[in-house]
């Protein structure tokens, strides 16, 4: 089950202060969230899914063209290209984003929104939104300092050793998004996951997937489609 984390960023330095550490108020944007690391599957359940029968892969992940750096289609678009991907579009909450085809919803406390694979329960993707007063991702800090501190704070339970892989800036549509690379090591399976984050419409949006580090080379693909594709939309 999510639990509620305390999660503070400040300025460049993007540390997690402790209570007596002097951090200048104007630099500190301290909010409460819920734990956005993924439901943990019990050691049964994360045994099943290491030992289980790989089923036969229903479709090839569709690869980012480089040009969608600089302008992404609309979810709508990647889904239509072959029918491989679904598109969400949530104009209220203001994103979009694709999952694969054949993943369900689930609800998780704490979460907007979250898809997973029935058979694999490694294999996900969730979105939570939280306030904010910022208006700008980089008003939090550089890529690496901001997704090192929600890797281990918010998207991993503190009982998981994390690595941060890579993290990068994207300009898309001239909003500025963070993504990044990690994997969150447990005692019985390494979970190997994207993220991808931005600040728009008065909140901060966290967008993460990720499978096991066994299925990380055939999923990598489609697991960065689900990144690429996310999108800030107009309200309506």
């Amino acid at each position: 089950m999510a639990t509620a984390t305390s999660l503070s960023l400040h300025g460049h330095g993007l540390g997690l202060p402790s209570p007596t550490a002097k951090t200048p108020a104007r630099r500190l944007l301290s909010v409460t969230v819920r734990a956005m690391a993924p439901p943990n599957p019990s050691k049964g359940e994360a045994a099943a899914a290491e030992s289980s029968p790989r089923r036969q892969v229903l479709v090839a992940g569709a690869a980012v063209a480089a040009a969608a750096l600089v302008s992404r289609p609309a979810p709508a678009a990647f889904a239509a290209a072959d029918g491989k991907f679904m598109p969400v579009i949530d104009r209220k909450a203001g994103y979009s984003f694709v999952y694969p085809f054949g993943w369900q919803e689930v609800s998780v406390q704490g979460q907007d929104k979250v898809y997973k694979d029935v058979i694999e329960p490694l294999e996900s993707v969730s979105i939570n939104m939280i306030p904010t007063t910022k208006e700008d991702i980089r008003d939090l800090g550089p890529p690496d300092q901001v997704a090192d501190a929600l890797v281990r704070k918010v998207l991993s339970p503190p009982t998981q050793k994390t690595k941060l892989i890579e993290a990068k800036e994207t300009d898309i549509d001239g909003r500025a998004y963070y993504t990044f690379e990690f994997t969150a090591q447990a005692p019985n399976f390494t979970r190997h996951a994207l993220g991808t984050i931005t600040i728009a419409n008065g909140k901060f949006y966290t967008l993460a997937t990720g499978a096991s580090e066994r299925r990380w080379d055939k999923m990598k693909d489609r697991l960065h489609t689900i990144v690429d594709s996310f999108k800030i939309e107009t309200k309506v």
